[in-house]
């Protein structure tokens, strides 16, 4: 194989590797993109809000008046870790959500406990549901003496739960609250920097206005069978409320309004910091307030957002890799190897072409270097081109001439 022959087949090889590295970065930014941009299968985490608030002490059920205190310390705890049914296409999320009074101890400061099931598809973050899978489910809530297996209540959810999809959009989302067991808006309000992470700010009301004004609150849904928590019928005077005759009975009915801020790694939809305002109460008529049961602002602790920073970064990372790094630098190598091997092909094609026909070498081509016709001044000696004279036989000699 001559060097000719081997250069032409280097050119070929060089495109060949420049075509298959563009494909290879079309391929990453599309296709291996969108399977990697997934809600993660392998989600187990705590996360804890801290605050202040007033709350109902449980300790007044037996006493002679309901009391409720004012600037408790209040501490909200959600565990989350996946569970079956959980593949390539969705994720089913059990999160136990309790609120607890931490200057009380045990059950006397456990406020609000709730364990929810949803199933999420994986790329969208939005609820599913089958024919054997609603969606959802809450678990009943159980005494300490049970020790019966828990049961669940099939609640379908919609929209958004516990997180936002990846590359999260500036609009308003559908975001399902467990506790009104409906989804509410979470709209879009801004840009907002969080440990270092630029973060989008979604705000969500549930029963309040955009002025922080209770206008819709939700009737309270039990989950116990008779739904000793959603109403309660009691003495005018546990209640602290004037009447006729202390001992009359008077039920209130339990309502639910709530206040959110989430923000959002828009890259992931990781929610990495959360403020809550929550407000349960017990009332007659559900826009005039009677008796607090707890209302509280929590806001994420300082350890749960550096913990959803790290993991909201690690899953970007990932997709950057995947959907933006990997391709750009194949995309680049691609470009070059293309040019270069185009480059090759075509001086082994000139080189060819002067070693077939080296006529084709002259001052048309100057391939080698040769000066053109158009070139000005004299041509140096070693460049220029002789003209060979005949050789007289002896035969051709003059007769009166000695050899």
């Amino acid at each position: 194989m001559n060097r000719t022959v081997a250069l032409r087949f280097a050119a070929c090889g060089l495109m060949g590797i420049g075509a298959a590295l563009l494909i290879a970065a079309l391929l990453l930014s599309t296709y291996t993109k969108g399977k990697i941009s997934k809600i993660p299968l392998d989600i187990d985490t705590t996360l804890v809000g801290e605050g202040t608030g007033t709350a109902f002490d449980p300790a007044s059920l037996v006493a002679t008046k309901f009391v409720v205190d004012r600037d408790v310390p209040l501490v909200m705890q959600q565990e989350i870790s996946v569970e079956a049914p959980a593949n390539a296409d969705v994720v089913t999320l059990q999160v136990g959500d309790t609120l607890r009074r931490t200057d009380k101890q045990q059950d006397n400061g456990l406020m609000l406990a709730m364990v929810d099931t949803v199933t999420l598809d994986r790329k969208t973050a939005l609820a599913v549901s089958s024919d054997t899978n609603p969606g959802g489910a809450v678990q009943k809530p159980r005494s300490i003496e049970d020790e019966s297996p828990p049961t669940n209540v099939a609640l379908p959810h919609e929209g958004l739960s516990y997180r936002f999809p990846f590359d999260t959009e500036k609009k308003t989302y559908p975001f399902f609250d467990p506790i009104a067991q409906k989804a509410y808006d979470a709209n879009y309000e801004g840009e907002e920097d969080v440990n270092g992470l630029n973060t989008y700010r979604f705000t969500q009301n549930v029963g309040y206005d955009g002025d922080d004004k209770l206008v819709d609150p939700v009737k309270y849904a039990s989950l116990y069978d008779n739904d000793e928590d959603s109403q309660v019928t009691a003495r005018a005077e546990l209640w602290g409320l004037p009447a006729d005759d202390p001992a009359d009975p008077i039920t209130m009915d339990r309502f639910y309004a709530a206040q959110r801020t989430f923000w959002v790694d828009p890259v992931s939809g990781t929610i990495v910091k959360k403020e809550e305002h929550g407000y349960h109460y017990y009332a007659r008529d559900p826009l005039k307030p009677e008796v607090t049961f707890v209302d509280y602002n929590l806001t994420s602790d300082e350890e749960t957002v550096e913990s959803q920073v790290a993991s909201a970064r690690a899953e970007g990372d990932t997709v950057g890799l995947w959907g933006r790094i990997l391709p750009i630098t194949f995309t680049a190598l691609g470009l070059l190897a293309l040019v270069g091997g185009a480059l090759l092909g075509a001086f082994t094609l000139r080189a060819e072409s002067a070693l077939i026909d080296p006529g084709l070498d002259d001052s048309d081509h100057g391939f080698f270097g040769r000066r053109s016709a158009e070139d000005s001044g004299p041509m140096p000696a070693a460049e220029a081109k002789t003209e060979k004279l005949p050789t007289q036989r002896p035969s051709d000699l003059p007769p009166d001439r000695p050899v």
